[in-house]
């Protein structure tokens, strides 16, 4: 999914000097995006405050929304370099294309993992013939200096594994947990899970204590580590847990998001991730001159036109503000 501001600004990410090295609870609200004509989302990260958790730098939360009689999701070709892009969903499907030639659909629970590398340009839309309910996630992952060049891919895997306990069903997006482990490809030590808890459940999720962590209500009503978390809200826990206490009031949804804190300062501009000024201005060339992104064919509309960059001069920040 694209960054659609029209007057985008740079989000000034990475370095570990400010990760919270303990428990905390920081609760996190959204703020509130149109994407297209018909699709609303809430955005987490960036945050006024927080920018990244681990790699995760990126996260878009959006419906349930009634579509039944609209088109839904609409988000023409745009690029992307520096990342990876994780499409997850609850409810609906997604038809992904991209510039390598992918095309797929995407289901609820099945993983759409794209890495830019060097330069990708991909659309995203609802089938013409789609579900009444759209309903998921878009969440970026920050490519480390050593692969963010890389050649782009596209990933899809229908299959997931599983983690299971009374009450709880975690399926694994991205990383490791309690001995499984997902066949998504990542560059730095992440972990991605959806969690569906049954009403009533009340477990404790193993923690690695050197990552710092982020639970996102996708859905429910439920206490995290004793802390009320709403849909579309994120809660940020820092470093130092080596469990996470989770109570769910009714049925519910949550997504957990970590990593080992991210040592690189990042520049994140509309649909880049990029080191320096220069990078950024040099991707924004090649997208509107056509060059280097590739084409993405069989999308019924133009692609995006970046925004103008910021009179300021570009440079790479710190975690949070």
């Amino acid at each position: 999914m694209s960054n659609l501001d029209r007057e985008a600004v740079p989000a000034l990410c990475g370095g570990r000097g400010f990760v919270v090295a303990e428990p905390v609870r920081e609760l996190l609200s959204p703020r509130h995006v149109q994407l297209g004509e018909s699709t609303e989302v809430r955005r987490l990260l960036p945050n006024l405050g927080r920018r990244m958790v681990g790699a995760w730098c990126f996260v878009d939360h959006y419906g349930p929304d009634d579509i039944a009689d609209e088109p839904g999701m609409q988000v023409p070709p745009h690029p992307h370099m520096g990342l990876q892009t994780v499409s997850w969903l609850h409810e609906g499907e997604v038809l992904h294309r991209d510039s390598t030639g992918s095309l797929q659909t995407i289901r609820p629970r099945q993983l759409g993992l794209m890495t830019s590398g060097r330069a990708i340009s991909h659309s995203e839309e609802s089938p013409r013939s789609h579900a009444r309910y759209l309903h998921g996630a878009q969440l970026w992952v920050a490519l480390p200096d050593g692969h963010r060049h890389t050649d782009p891919h596209f990933e899809f895997h229908s299959e997931l594994p599983q983690v299971t306990a009374p009450g709880l069903t975690v399926t694994l997006l991205l990383g490791e947990l309690d001995g499984a482990a997902s066949p998504g490809t990542t560059y730095t030590p992440i972990i991605g899970a959806d969690l569906v808890l049954s009403g009533g459940a009340d477990v404790r999720l193993p923690l690695e204590p050197d990552f710092e962590y982020a639970v996102l209500a996708m859905s429910g009503e439920v206490h995290v580590d004793g802390v009320p978390v709403l849909p579309g809200s994120m809660l940020y826990l820092g470093c130092g847990r080596d469990e996470l206490p989770l109570r769910a009031e009714s049925d519910a949804g949550l997504m957990l998001l970590g990593g080992e804190p991210f040592e690189e300062e990042l520049i994140m501009f509309w649909n880049w991730i990029g080191r320096s000024q220069e990078e950024i201005e040099q991707a924004r060339r090649d997208w509107t001159e056509g060059t280097r992104f590739g084409e993405v064919k069989g999308y019924a509309g133009a692609p995006l036109p970046a925004p103008k960059l910021p009179p300021t001069r570009l440079k790479p920040r710190g975690r949070v503000r």
